[in-house]
């Protein structure tokens, strides 16, 4: 297994603008991202900021975080965001990290 892989020192993050638009990412360095969304380093955010962090879900491992962010990109905002934004309790602009679900967790069938 690749070590980055493994390794839970990254984390999947919720930013949102003025505008109320939503951009769902991953980073190992949240803070550090979010600077570079707003200097326009990035294809998907340049020119719709500025954008601020809305939520950060607990470390965790590339390949889970990869997971729940594409399980996020999938609810394309609304309820089932804001649902798994809450059963994976990470943090909001308090920074607040207080885990994942249990394992017996599955997202409603649509």
């Amino acid at each position: 297994m690749n070590p980055a892989q493994s390794d839970p020192s990254y984390r999947v993050y919720v930013l949102k603008n003025a505008q109320g638009r939503l951009y769902i990412g991953v980073s190992g360095d949240v803070a550090h991202r979010l600077d570079q969304h707003n200097q326009g380093l990035s294809n998907w955010t340049r020119g719709k900021g500025p954008w601020s962090l809305e939520w950060t879900s607990t470390q965790r491992s590339l390949g889970e975080a990869r997971s729940l962010e594409n399980l996020m990109k999938r609810q394309k905002g609304g309820a089932g965001l804001r649902t798994l934004m809450h059963l994976h309790r990470g943090s909001g602009a308090s920074s607040r990290d207080c885990g994942a679900p249990g394992p017996d967790y599955s997202p409603a069938p649509y």
